[in-house]
């Protein structure tokens, strides 16, 4: 957090000298030091919050590598002239204690081409898929295990 409040400092500044620098540095001291003796906050608190970033943009970032390839793959499946796509429905229950997490999921799947989050209900989830292929890997992929490890981060 210190260093979140020496970056606006310098940056609601508009320019960088080391004068504003080092009087930033002052500034920002004694702002994280007030949080932590009196808004119940502290460098664990601190390092837990860098965690679930980097965790969080690590998902970002695997979203985005799923979602370019579901569109590939539906791709090749719509213009296959020899392969015909069979449709499914596909019902699973997750193991996700969160409605946050299994919100994230359904919304993973959604956004991910060929797959649609038709229902959440408590912790089971119904997605149509553009082929069965496509279903493979739902209730045990790669959105489930990174929302796990998010889950475990905060309790």
């Amino acid at each position: 957090m210190f260093f979140v409040f020496l970056a606006l400092w310098i940056i609601f500044n508009g320019n960088f000298t080391w004068e504003i620098f080092w009087f930033g540095v002052v500034i920002s001291g004694v702002m994280y030091g007030f949080i932590c003796k009196f808004m119940n906050f502290g460098l664990r608190k601190d390092v837990m919050i860098w965690k679930r970033f980097l965790l969080i943009l690590r998902y970002i970032g695997i979203l985005i590598t799923e979602i370019i390839k579901a569109n590939v793959t539906t791709m090749r499946l719509l213009f296959s002239e020899r392969y015909e796509t069979e449709p499914v429905l596909v019902r699973f229950r997750t193991t996700l204690r969160t409605r946050v997490a299994r919100v994230l999921l359904a919304n993973s799947i959604t956004l991910t081409p060929g797959t649609i989050t038709v229902t959440l209900e408590g912790d089971e989830l119904t997605v149509h898929c553009l082929d069965k292929t496509l279903a493979e890997g739902l209730s045990d992929g790669i959105f489930v295990r990174e929302l796990e490890k998010l889950e475990r981060m905060e309790g």
